[in-house]
């Protein structure tokens, strides 16, 4: 999935499941990075990519509390 079609599939979202949704990148992210230092895998680029979908999620949170 390319990223402007995830940017949408956001975009959609109410901003309870984007604080779901963010909640549950950031244990990913800590589970990946924990086995990363561990040894057990290297895929670096799923840990690129899930920081930057969180970065997203994270900026759609933002611009969703400012037009309140």
């Amino acid at each position: 999935m390319k990223a402007a079609d995830r940017v949408n599939k956001l975009r959609d979202m109410s901003p309870e499941e984007l604080q779901r949704q963010e909640g549950e990148m950031r244990e990913q992210f800590f589970k990946l990075r924990l086995q990363w230092a561990m040894g057990q895998t290297e895929t670096m680029k799923k840990m690129r990519e899930l920081k930057k979908d969180r970065a997203r999620v994270l900026t759609l949170l933002r611009e969703k509390a400012k037009e309140q």
